[in-house]
């Protein structure tokens, strides 16, 4: 079975996900320490965990990333960019927005553009725009793929992981429309090494995952043969 993996360091492609809403300070603690020692791409925590993330990992390679209007997407605009503009006061470096999937549903598409557009202008910091896809057909997982490019995000990201996760069907059709244009990142029920190897093959180029360190366990433990 190992030999079926690719030689890939997932390492820098995770986001280290703390987005139970009991979270505490001292899971936060360790959900930092964790990415630094592992090197993982970033936090991934609720806003109100921001300012400590962003003093425990001042000078350290992970990003301090965190979710706005999360996990419905349904707040307003000026919600949303009102939260987004704290965030990164206080420390945040990357903003896992969700889209608005109401206003997806009736083809509101330039008040989507101009939501995502105000957040990445305003903020300046790398914009990932959750599509939640699971709750999409195939051709609104396109035009909010292509939505988000254009608005400025950095990646598109499938789930928040409350409404299901990620697929490689999912992440195959995103690649079709962003293609290396922007990043992809799958979020949400990625439990084994195998499927985070196979999301990563189809396309996708960020892991969000409260499992990091299992994961890297699994690897470790198929790499040995045992």
């Amino acid at each position: 079975m190992a030999g079926d993996y690719p030689d890939i360091d997932i390492t820098p492609l995770i986001d280290h996900a703390l987005l139970n809403p009991t979270a505490t300070p001292e899971q936060v603690k360790q959900w930092c320490a964790e990415a630094d020692r592992f090197n993982f791409a970033a936090v991934c925590i609720y806003p109100i965990h921001v300012k400590q993330a962003a003093e425990l990992l001042h000078g350290k390679q992970p990003q301090v990333c965190t979710v706005i209007g999360f996990p419905s997407g349904a707040t307003t605009s000026t919600v949303k960019l009102y939260e987004a503009q704290e965030a990164v006061e206080n420390g945040a470096t990357e903003l896992d927005v969700v889209i608005n999937l109401g206003w997806l549903k009736t083809g509101k598409t330039s008040e989507i553009h101009r939501e995502i557009a105000d957040i990445c202008q305003e903020t300046g910091k790398t914009v990932k725009v959750i599509l939640e896809t699971s709750l999409l057909t195939d051709g609104e997982k396109k035009l909010a793929a292509e939505i988000s490019m254009d608005a400025g995000a950095a990646f598109i990201k499938t789930s928040t992981g409350w409404y299901g996760g990620a697929t490689v069907a999912d992440v195959t059709l995103l690649k079709t429309v962003v293609k290396d244009t922007i990043g992809i990142k799958a979020s949400g029920g990625i439990r084994t090494i195998q499927q985070a190897f196979d999301l990563i093959m189809a396309g996708a180029t960020r892991l969000g995952t409260s499992r990091s360190v299992d994961l890297l366990h699994q690897r470790d433990t198929l790499g040995k043969g045992e």
